[in-house]
């Protein structure tokens, strides 16, 4: 990583207090003058001086260019030129995004010495609207974990408590926000790898409707396509951030962007009294823990103490066994063409042992990855099937209210493959990854969905909801955590103000 001391610049950093600023307030200030872009930079490369050691949120950094950008940046704003809604902003980014000359190894020591020699579409379009991009965040290795440590960078920490997660796959990146290292970031998200760390962290997240977002410049090196239902996407300290980028990285990239153009419809409303609310508490698929879902349900309290509407009953047409069962074979399915000889052997070996009545999240996965085309095609019938009952149940509901996953952050457990993995709920223990099961009830049908802080458990541990809303519709979601946000706005962490 590129020195980032603060004695590496003559200019003086920007207060403290700004560091925790949205980017929207930051934008704010920059455009009055009361604050320059090369100030703020220097204040969030002093902080990751004294904060990032011990954290290890922001793995690479290239200050040197950063802090020419920030300069041309406030030269151009005192000639009254814009570049653009995030004019001067400095920011970081997952790992996994391209960026020219920038290492790009999505944890993987196969990958330790890959530089792509273009920006990826994502990371292009923050550029181009004015930010500063001044450095990266740390992610597990293949973004195949809900932990943020690999062989290459090591262990990214929480910064509510030193032993436990911070979430993952966008884990550096949650890190970085709550911790006042970054103004805003950019992560991605298949199987919960914005919300949960959003969740976990106490900072807020969105997923966005699948394709919303595109998906070139975030594939592992070496592929050409990327995971049908993996998308980039924002976090951030606010949900006014969430919009605000939203509206820059949207819209078709490619021959897409020929014709096609992305109009996101406005929220179906704003006040929190307006919004037509469900929640779903819990599932027998996915057990939450007590501490978190009690949370849930003083959330749901004082929401109807404000006079909102939530019914606790309401539900899509589907069962959660069924739901889980096409989402396991879509999420592997989806992966398949990149398995190597070695994993597809494994996979029948797994099955040979099995059996094919298992339904253990181990034999799931090898279905998935050994299904035969017809198969998947007939996963796809079952998935449109769902996705009819999301479109049946939005038509009497703006926003579905869920755990962001089945637990708050967890102590690291960093042995063997996650697989073999497991988490103590209500007293017993359940498998890791069942928590895939609360990523899913947005992924499989491709909805948008934000994560936002609610509360803190009894441990003093961050935790927040999902906001699913209906395809296309990103900006109900988003509106509703903006909402939600007057009640429960982001907390510095112990040892960060």
């Amino acid at each position: 990583m590129t020195d980032a001391s603060p004695s590496a610049s003559s200019v003086a950093p920007a207060p403290e207090a700004l560091a925790f600023a949205s980017g929207v307030e930051l934008l704010a200030a920059l455009k009055a003058g009361t604050v320059t872009s090369r100030a703020l930079l220097e204040l969030y490369l002093a902080r990751i001086a004294r904060h990032n050691p011990a954290l290890n949120a922001v793995i690479y950094m290239d200050a040197d260019a950063a802090r020419e950008r920030a300069d041309a940046a406030d030269a151009a704003r005192a000639r009254g030129e814009s570049w653009g809604p995030l004019h001067g902003l400095p920011m970081t980014v997952k790992e996994s995004h391209h960026i020219a000359g920038w290492p790009t190894t999505w944890g993987d020591p196969a990958l330790k010495d890959f530089r792509p020699d273009h920006t990826g579409v994502v990371a292009q379009r923050l550029i181009d609207a004015g930010a500063i991009i001044f450095g990266k965040t740390n992610v597990p290795i293949n973004l195949l974990d809900w932990q943020t440590y690999n062989a290459i960078h090591g262990r990214t920490g929480n910064p509510w408590r030193a032993d436990v997660t911070p979430g993952g796959s966008s884990g550096g990146s949650a890190a970085a926000l709550a911790a006042g290292l970054t103004a805003i970031e950019l992560g991605s998200d298949a199987g919960g790898s914005v919300r949960f760390p959003a969740h976990f962290c106490g900072v807020f997240g969105h997923r966005p409707s699948i394709h919303v977002v595109p998906q070139a410049g975030n594939e592992r090196p070496g592929s050409t396509i990327g995971n049908e239902v993996s998308t980039s996407g924002p976090m951030a300290r606010s949900a006014a951030d969430l919009d605000l980028l939203m509206e820059v990285l949207a819209g078709p990239a490619g021959p897409d962007a020929i014709a096609w153009r992305l109009e996101l419809p406005a929220p179906r409303a704003r006040k929190l009294t307006d919004f037509r609310v469900a929640v779903l508490y819990g599932s027998q698929i996915a057990e939450v823990d007590e501490s978190y879902a009690s949370e849930i349900r003083a959330l749901v309290t004082r929401l109807r103490a404000a006079g909102v509407n939530v019914n606790d009953n309401a539900r899509p047409d589907f069962e959660d066994a069924e739901h889980h069962h096409v989402l396991m074979q879509v999420l592997r399915g989806a992966a398949s063409g990149r398995a190597t000889p070695a994993m597809v052997a494994a996979a029948e070996a797994t099955l040979r042992e099995k059996g094919e009545d298992d339904q253990s999240y181990v034999a799931d996965s090898a279905r998935a990855l050994l299904q035969s085309h017809r198969a998947w095609l007939g996963i796809q019938e079952r998935r449109a099937t769902i996705q009819r009952a999301w479109a049946t149940f939005f038509e009497s509901y703006d926003v579905l209210l869920a755990p962001a996953t089945t637990t708050a952050a967890f102590p690291f457990d960093e042995a063997g493959s996650r697989d073999g993995r497991t988490l103590p709920i209500n007293g017993r223990q359940a498998d890791y990854n069942d928590q895939l099961f609360w990523a899913g009830i947005a992924t499989l049908s491709g909805l948008p969905a934000s994560a936002a802080p609610i509360g803190q458990t009894k441990d003093g541990l961050p935790v927040g909801v999902q906001i699913v809303g209906p395809y296309l519709e990103d900006r109900t979601p988003i509106a509703f955590a903006a909402a939600l946000e007057e009640l429960h706005p982001f907390r510095i962490p112990p040892g960060f103000a």
